[in-house]
């Protein structure tokens, strides 16, 4: 993979660092992943916080399956978005995106930020479509996905369960790579 980082400007004025995961990160992915609150962590699929998982994904990292894109100020990581592609069979053109953010950066547009970015990543993978599965409880990225050019195409009634084991509303949003390009920019 060829070296890649951008920096990216938020809402605030504060400056992020938009970079791949790498095996290094093991720790500095930890220290964000425990900083959660069990909100955010109510709409991962994953049990993050367990070494083991981010051991799994650092060990593991093939660009061209999942490209795990780190938003990172101050030396930590405050931002974490994927790109998961397949690389055969009838949803080949299409990627799912994931996108989880630091308590003290939502809000600022960093959430916004990191789909753009793996929108225009997933151009540049030749990918046709993005899906995004949301919790409908999720305002917050359901509105940042919007803006980034998603938009609603399902919503599957008590498909989702919490911890307490309370069912709720699935969202499912996709984004057109390509013409997302060509859309009116929002007033």
């Amino acid at each position: 993979m060829k070296p890649y980082q951008k920096e990216g400007v938020l809402k605030d004025g504060s400056r992020v660092i938009l970079r791949p995961m790498v095996k290094e990160d093991r720790e500095k992915l930890l220290e964000f992943f425990r900083g959660l609150d069990e909100k955010d962590l109510l709409f991962l699929r994953s049990d993050v916080r367990d070494p083991a998982v981010i051991d799994r994904w650092v060990n593991n990292i093939d660009y061209r399956r999942a490209f795990p894109l780190l938003a990172e100020a101050g030396g930590r990581i405050v931002g974490d978005g994927t790109l998961h592609m397949r690389l055969m069979g009838w949803k080949r053109h299409v990627g799912n995106v994931r996108v989880v953010v630091a308590k003290e950066y939502q809000g600022k547009g960093l959430g916004t930020l990191l789909i753009n970015e793996l929108v225009e990543l997933a151009g540049e993978y030749g990918l046709e479509k993005l899906v995004a599965e949301i919790h409908l409880q999720a305002h917050s990225a359901l509105a940042a996905f919007k803006r980034a050019g998603f938009s609603t195409k399902a919503v599957f009634e008590d498909l989702v369960k919490d911890l307490t084991g309370r069912s709720s509303d699935l969202v499912v949003m996709v984004c057109d790579v390509e013409g997302r390009d060509r859309r009116a920019p929002e007033s």
